[in-house]
Formats: C-alpha cells, structure tokens, sequence
C-alpha cells in the first residue's frame, strides 16, 4: 500500500484469486480502519499544506513522470490484468495500450488548462480550481484504465487523492503505487492507495468528513448506497454505474457489422464491461437471419487461457459472479426466452467460466431484458419499426451506451437522439477519450473522459473585481 509517501504493509494479507485457474496467485495487504484513517489524513494535509493544487508546472512535471513510468511498464501491467482480471492477452490492449496517450494528455492539461478566465462584461473573473480530496473507489473490470479516467485526471486538477481497489483486483493499482512512489516527485500524501478484502473500508471512506469529493464505478446498487454515504456530508459526486445498452439494427443497416459488434464486446471481457450492447434489436423482416448470424458468431468464440493469444473469452471474476449469471440465465428460460446458443459453462477443466450464451424471444420486460447480467449473454428483441425500437430501448432504468445502425444516415441520427442514453454509436463510430463517458437515469451522475472528466474534478468559483 501507498500512504503519505511511504510503501507500508499492514497486519494481516488477503489472497488474491486466479479466476483462471481458480488459485492463489499471491497476496495483497489487508488494510484496518486505521491505515485508511492515516491515508485520508495524509491526503487532507498534502490539500491542505502543500501547493499541489496551485503549481500548474509541477504537477504537469510530477504527471509526466509517471506516465512515463506507466509506458515502461506497459507489459507488466498487460500481465497484471491477465492473471488477476482473467481478460485475454489480445484485449489489454484497451486496458493498456490506448490509455497511455491520454496519460500523457492529461499532464499536458494540468498545466496549459485556463483555470481564470473574465466573466462577461468584464464583472471579474471565474476560476475552476482542485475540488479537495477525492476517494476512487475502483471496480474489477477494467484495469488500468479506472486509473486513468478517475486517478489521473482528478490528480492532474490539483486534488489529492485516497484509492480504494477491488478487492478482486489489487494488484493494478499497487503496481501503480510503487511507480508513483519510487519514479515520480510526486509529494507525501497526494496519492494514497489502500488494499483491503473488507467492504467496510470503503464505507469508511465515502463517509468521512475530510472527503470532499467521490469518484466510483459499479453496480447501480452499490452506486445507490455511495449516494448515502456520500449525502451526510453533501460530497461532490461522480458515479459510473450499470448498464443495459441496445444494439439496434434498422432494417436497411449492416446486420453482420452490428452483430459482429455485441459478439465481440460479449467476449473480450466476457461480457463485463457497464456499456456493453446486451440487448439486440433487430428488425422482424431480419430477425432469424440475425440470430443465425449472431449464433454462428459465437459459437466460433474461442473460450480459454487468457494468456493464450488464440483466446478470446476468459473466465468471470470470481465463482459468485459466475452463478449469478448462470440463475439469470435459468431464470430466462423460465420466463420463455429461447436459448439458441450456450447457457451453461464450457468444457474446461478449471475456472469460473460462462459459455457465450444468445437468448432469443426475449420478453423486452422480462428480467434478463431489464437486468444488467455483466457476462457474456446477450438478449435478441424483434422490433415492428423505429418507432418500436427506441421505445424498446428506452424501457430500461439504465442509459449509459448504446448504438444505431443504418445505411441512411439521418434516418440513424433521429434514432440517436431519441433514445435517453449518455453514448450512442451510429454505424460503430468510435469516439472514446476525446467524448463524455457517463450515463443517463441510473446509469450514474458526472461524467468521464475527454475534457468533460476532467473538469468533473474542478470547483467554479466566481469572483467579483471592482
């Protein structure tokens, strides 16, 4: 663990499992109440007492440091995500790879950001500056990259920060912690990170008064008790939480293109990813064609070794995970979807694996249809019209992704904007970093990525000049 710049072990260790092979790949450091009362301590006091939140230069200076430690060690973190995340070699290249840059952009803001600019008709001056203390509470499922879009940009608008990993996942974070602590300047007590199997620690966290600010990701429901914890001391809040993301094919668009997209986002992190496109919509007049497509496609799905390169679907995270999905899909079954491909494990002789599983027939308010499985199954709903389909797509708590796909253009535009959802792709564009990741309804508040998730981190302050 990293608390106020130094590298400190604590009483007692909890082991960290392999969802691959189902053993103990090692141990990380099981913090007390104690220990995260001496990290918020010490991030209190570097806010309070240094001018991390002032020095532009320095923290651009301390930022590149690091980002140039993190891309040395690139390979070392790919391997850290394979054994410890279970997510195959081929696609930590998302985890790794295409967060570095905006390692490097984020240093950049730090300093060049206009954090004073004139308010209109020259009645003084409106100032962003650092929130405080920010807690980064991290999920399991995405690597590096919870670092880079929480971490990283709220150190780079001045705050000092306290992160708490998953416990299913702390290596990630206590590699990172070692880099800041033995590659960068940057000072005591601005970056804090504390391992710990006890959710408690967490509780502990969002509610202390010397927290100014939350940053999570999860599920909705845990997102719903950060809200409360969070609201006794009226904390800032950024929350990325589930997802039940449509996929709709009109019936002049690509089938085999958008198919191709919700096989592949259900295997690359075996379905564990909040904005992954579970539910395909589909035209009736291309209904049985589409399944035929989508089972052909995932039924080719190499299921393994993550580190084996041939692999493109590992295991779930842990064995709990694994049998939620499995009485999710029983229950689907049960409430009359058709299961065309899967629904149970695959053949293999170790590990928490689910096989890619596509259910057909699906009652669009049936629970696997309103559900977020997190895990490789996907939902086909025929749909009469557009009409139908944004309604379909709308029929959810959840608006966090979600895509279009169209030959005509506009007509894929005004599908887009119907449906209530804070991402949507039209014809699999791609926008990523340089666009607000964040969700409508119970998909969360704030946004991340791009410029927008770094201003998350700011305060606005106005100042009036006579």
């Amino acid at each position: 663990m990293l608390i106020d710049g130094k590298l400190v072990e604590s009483g007692s260790r909890f082991a960290n499992i392999s969802p691959t092979t189902e053993e103990i790949i090692g141990y990380a450091e099981d913090a007390t109440a104690a220990d995260m009362d001496a990290a918020i301590a010490a991030a209190r006091r570097a806010f309070d007492g240094t001018d991390w939140a002032t020095d532009h230069a320095f923290r651009r200076h301390c930022l590149t440091q690091l980002g140039d430690a993190i891309r040395e060690n690139a390979e070392e973190l790919r391997r850290i995500d394979v054994a410890e995340l279970g997510v195959p070699v081929t696609a930590t290249g998302l985890t790794v790879d295409t967060m570095l840059p905006r390692a490097a952009q984020l240093a950049e803001l730090a300093e060049t950001y206009g954090y004073e600019r004139p308010l209109p008709n020259g009645a003084g001056i409106l100032r962003r500056e650092a929130v405080g203390v920010v807690a980064a509470v991290l999920t399991w499922n995405c690597g590096f990259f919870l670092w880079i879009e929480k971490v990283l940009p709220a150190l780079a608008a001045g705050n000092t920060v306290v992160v708490r990993p998953a416990p299913e996942t702390p290596w990630g974070s206590t590699f990172i912690a070692r880099l800041i602590a033995e590659r960068t300047d940057i000072p005591a007590g601005v970056v804090n990170v504390v391992t710990s199997s006890s959710p408690a620690l967490a509780v502990q966290l969002t509610e202390d008064p010397r927290v100014d600010m939350v940053s999570f990701t999860g599920s909705t429901a845990v997102g719903r008790r950060v809200m409360a914890q969070a609201a006794g001391t009226v904390k800032k809040l950024v929350l990325e939480l589930g997802g039940k993301s449509a996929n709709i094919v009109l019936d002049d668009g690509d089938l085999r293109a958008a198919v191709a997209t919700t096989v592949g986002q259900s295997c690359a992190f075996a379905g564990e990813m909040c904005g992954m496109l579970s539910r395909l919509l589909l035209p009736r007049s291309r209904y049985e064609e589409g399944i035929a497509l989508a089972a052909a496609m995932m039924r080719d799905v190499e299921v393994g070794d993550p580190a084996d390169p041939a692999t493109r679907q590992g295991p779930q995270i842990s064995a709990a995970h694994r049998d939620r999905i499995l009485g999710l899909i029983a229950t689907a079954r049960a409430e009359g979807a058709r299961v065309v491909v899967g629904g149970g494990v695959p053949d293999v002789a170790r590990g928490f694996y689910v096989q890619q599983t596509l259910l057909a027939d699906v009652d669009p308010d049936s629970t696997i249809a309103q559900t977020e499985v997190f895990g490789p199954v996907v939902c086909v709903i025929p749909v009469a019209d557009d009409d139908e389909a944004v309604r379909v797509a709308n029929n959810s708590v959840y608006g966090l992704n979600g895509a279009v796909w169209s030959a005509d253009r506009e007509r894929a535009l005004s599908v887009a904007r119907r449906v209530r959802t804070g991402t949507i792709s039209v014809n699999g564009a791609h926008y990523f970093q340089n666009a607000p990741l964040g969700g409508y309804k119970q998909s969360g508040l704030g946004r991340e990525t791009g410029l927008w998730g770094f201003e998350e981190f700011l305060e606005t302050k106005a100042i009036g000049v006579s």
